[in-house]
């Protein structure tokens, strides 16, 4: 016990002096929080596989026994942004053209977790993964923004104790205090650090990393209805972070950055001695927090009550995995996902910044036993490109036309698991 203790203390001081950014699949939230996960297009909610399983519904935790995993996944996003039709006045540059917005794409996530089950009926586990971000890092300025090279980068931890019990021999419940640590900085918006445009024109821009802490919970439920068809549900509320203030001049509500509520219900189907199939539909509520949700258009001052946003409103995500058990050391698995764009085409120039497009997700994976109760799982993701043109998006005092997106994604990962006694 006292070394399980110790393998969880590394973990936790790992997973907070790892940089993470989390891949924006489903908007900027992560659509699987383990490889396991991940290889089933993130569907997981009434099909738990490790002691990662409380990122998705905690009830799961009860359900995987005594485990401690630990992972790595490598993640590369492809963006991109053009700009076409704009008119500025004589003497202005021409912002027309293509902007790369690669300069930083590799990414590495950790995910931890332990389980230890005090009964057959109750386990405590902590889970810690990256819950999102998102990162842009143009290779140049975009003038209609600023002065210097363009981006921003957004970072999000989870560190979530939980609990779950047995009800009775078909269902369970569990309940985890999400604590979340986020990390956020903005660079070359100099357009906007005015006293015309924000509240406070000396934190809008190019003020280095700001952190926050915030805190939450998610509950969830798993019912076998037999032996074939096992049901989920979770949800997860409203994370209720701390002000950035580094950045009060820029998001709504003097830098606040909330990180939304979302809930999801999910189902399990074995459909032979080796084949299960799940399907999850999640529901994230990114319309909540008005820093995301307030329109770029709005003429408030950036920074205020009210202040303008990214555009984005609530979105659903479908997922289906398909898990084959080969034999008793391998495991196969694959999935897809389809999740929507969270802004409309007149909200493309602010998303310049934060081209959370992608929709479609084919992933694949596999766990291999190695003995001893111990596994190595793999598992690949690729987000299919996807663009999307703006309709008068570049309001007609920085000259009009339209802000132009393209995004893609691939993700590799590997994780360890052991099943202790």
């Amino acid at each position: 016990m006292k070394l399980k203790v110790k393998y969880l203390a590394l973990c936790v001081a790992l997973a907070v002096g790892v940089t993470t950014t989390a891949s924006a699949t489903d908007g900027y939230l992560s659509s699987g929080y383990s490889v396991k996960q991940s290889a089933m297009g993130g569907a997981g909610v009434a099909l738990p596989g490790d002691s990662l399983a409380a990122a998705t519904n905690p009830a799961g935790m009860v359900l995987v026994g005594n485990r401690f995993d630990l992972g790595l996944s490598f993640f590369r996003p492809s963006r991109s942004g053009t700009i076409i039709g704009n008119q500025l006045p004589p003497g202005y540059p021409d912002v027309n053209g293509i902007y790369d917005a690669n300069g930083k794409s590799n990414f590495f996530i950790p995910e931890f977790g332990y389980n230890h089950m005090f009964s057959p009926r109750l386990s405590f586990g902590v889970s810690l993964y990256g819950n999102g971000g998102m990162n842009t890092s143009y290779k140049t300025a975009i003038p209609l923004l600023g002065t210097t090279n363009a981006g921003v980068d957004l970072q999000q931890l989870f560190i979530a104790p939980t609990v779950a019990f047995m009800l009775n021999r078909r269902n369970a419940v569990g309940i985890s205090l999400n604590v979340a640590y986020e990390k956020f900085k903005a660079e070359g918006l100099q357009n906007f650090a005015t006293a015309t445009s924000s509240i406070d024109p000396n934190n809008v821009t190019n003020r280095g990393y700001d952190s926050t802490l915030g805190k939450g919970f998610r509950v969830g439920w798993i019912g076998k209805v037999n032996r074939i068809i096992t049901l989920g549900a979770t949800y997860q509320s409203r994370t209720w972070m701390g002000k950035l203030n580094r950045y009060r001049g820029l998001f709504a509500e003097q830098g606040s950055f909330d990180i939304p509520a979302n809930f999801a219900g999910g189902v399990a189907v074995k459909a032979g001695t080796k084949t299960t199939v799940a399907f999850d539909l999640e529901r994230i509520l990114y319309g909540q927090v008005k820093a995301i949700a307030d329109s770029g258009s709005n003429m408030a001052l950036l920074g205020s009550d009210n202040g303008p946003g990214f555009g984005w409103h609530d979105i659903t995500a479908p997922k289906v995995g398909l898990e084959y058990r080969l034999d008793s050391n391998l495991t196969l698995r694959g999935g897809y996902n389809h999740s929507g764009v969270p802004f409309s085409a007149q909200e493309t120039f602010f998303n310049l910044l934060a081209p959370g497009i992608v929709q479609s997700h084919a992933t694949f994976g596999a766990t291999w036993g190695l003995g001893g109760r111990k596994e190595i799982t793999v598992a690949y993701v690729h987000a299919f490109g996807n663009t999307v043109n703006g309709v008068s998006s570049i309001p007609a005092y920085a000259g009009g036309g339209n802000a132009n997106l393209h995004m893609s994604e691939d993700s590799v990962g590997v994780g360890f698991g052991w099943g202790g006694e």
